[in-house]
């Protein structure tokens, strides 16, 4: 599998998931909105390491 497919597929499995947690699991806006904002920075950290503009931090 070419990386850009990977890439695209893993976008739209988050994305998947993320829409079904927001739509069918009860919870506060506040907590929603901190969720979603946690996701979004994780993928864009991912998507930086893996393009290799930015090292996430080893052990």
């Amino acid at each position: 599998m070419t990386p850009l497919i990977y890439v695209v597929l893993v976008l739209i499995v988050v994305g998947v998931i993320l829409w079904l947690v927001n739509s069918f699991i009860p919870m506060a806006s506040s907590i929603k909105s901190i969720l979603n904002i946690v996701v979004v920075i994780a993928v864009i950290l991912w998507l930086l390491s893996f393009f290799g503009i930015w090292n996430l931090p080893s052990r």
